[in-house]
């Protein structure tokens, strides 16, 4: 009963990503972009996760951290990039039901469990300016694994309820979704039922997924900038604020596009708009993230000139 229910309710059996445009010469030019843009994530954010794994002196709580981002970010542009490159050079530009449902899923738990493990490492940063001389007990590898486990934990039960809320509706036609991928808010639009109640449920969800986290790292940042204003040399306020730059970076580039399209009423968004935006908290920081992290961070540099063999990096 169930089975012919949901057959009947959800009639389409694909849907048509639209993409970006519908030139082809404006396609083959975010193909190379695009490309270059993917390969460049995965390479980075490669080369950290290797310089991590082979240098000792990274093996710290902070650099563990580092590492499980690269490797969301390696693992969050492969759920929707290689998809949008074929569909840029191909006439066809279809999905079907059950790869647009998986999509949707994994690119959710991916993206969950990246925004709570910011906060995880607003606290890893928390504990080690303001309890520096207690941090490797505070910070134990049963702690920070615990502390994985529980942002995967999180982004795997919150993706599924957001998931299930989503294609619980009939989708009966049309079946073009105005996006590059299956992201909840371009597929509800195309639902032939009242979406008023997922917009109130993905503005729940989003208060609990980005406003919560972000207040985790909002409160470790005001202890934080309270320590640093306590040091009473300017080179070791600048050494302390530099050791959270990069965070604070890559959380407002994540954190902020992707807080305005999931809290934002879907009535009110603009497909263009939220195109650009999922390109910037999808493709773009994941690009970013690895630069950050290795032009602003010594350590890494070191481990870098160290396995490569190309000089020294200055102490």
């Amino acid at each position: 009963m169930q089975d012919f229910l949901w057959e009947n309710y959800s009639s389409v059996s694909e849907f048509i990503l639209l993409g970006f445009s519908g030139d082809s010469q404006i396609n083959a030019i975010l193909f190379n972009i695009f490309l270059f843009l993917y390969l460049s994530t995965l390479v980075g954010n490669g080369l950290i996760i290797t310089l991590i794994n082979l240098d000792s002196r990274l093996h710290t709580p902070m650099y563990l951290f580092l590492s499980v981002l690269s490797m969301l970010d390696m693992s969050y542009v492969t759920t929707t990039v290689p998809q949008m490159l074929v569909h840029l050079v191909c006439q066809k530009k279809t999905i079907s039901y059950v790869g647009c449902v998986a999509q949707m899923y994994i690119f959710l738990v991916l993206g969950i469990t990246e925004g709570w493990l910011f906060s995880v490492m607003a606290y890893d940063r928390y504990v080690a300016i303001c309890y520096p001389l207690r941090y490797k007990v505070i910070m134990s590898p049963q702690l920070c694994g615990a502390m994985i486990i529980f942002c995967v934990l999180w982004g795997i039960s919150c993706s599924l309820v957001y998931t299930v809320f989503t294609m619980r509706l009939p989708y009966c036609g049309p079946n073009e979704i105005n996006h590059f991928f299956c992201e909840v808010p371009a597929v509800l639009k195309l639902a032939c039922a009242d979406t008023s109640f997922n917009d109130q449920v993905d503005f729940i969800l989003g208060f609990i997924l980005l406003l919560v986290p972000l207040s985790f790292i909002l409160a470790s940042y005001v202890r934080i900038f309270a320590s640093i204003l306590r040091i009473h040399s300017t080179q070791g306020r600048l050494k302390a604020f530099s050791t959270c730059a990069s965070h604070i970076t890559v959380v407002t580039m994540f954190c902020g596009p992707a807080m305005f399209m999931y809290m934002n009423p879907g009535a009110n968004a603009s497909p263009e708009r939220d195109k650009k935006l999922a390109l910037f908290y999808n493709v773009i920081s994941a690009f970013f993230n690895p630069i950050i992290y290795s032009l602003r961070n010594k350590d890494v540099k070191r481990a870098l000139f160290k396995v490569t063999g190309w000089g020294r990096a200055t102490e």
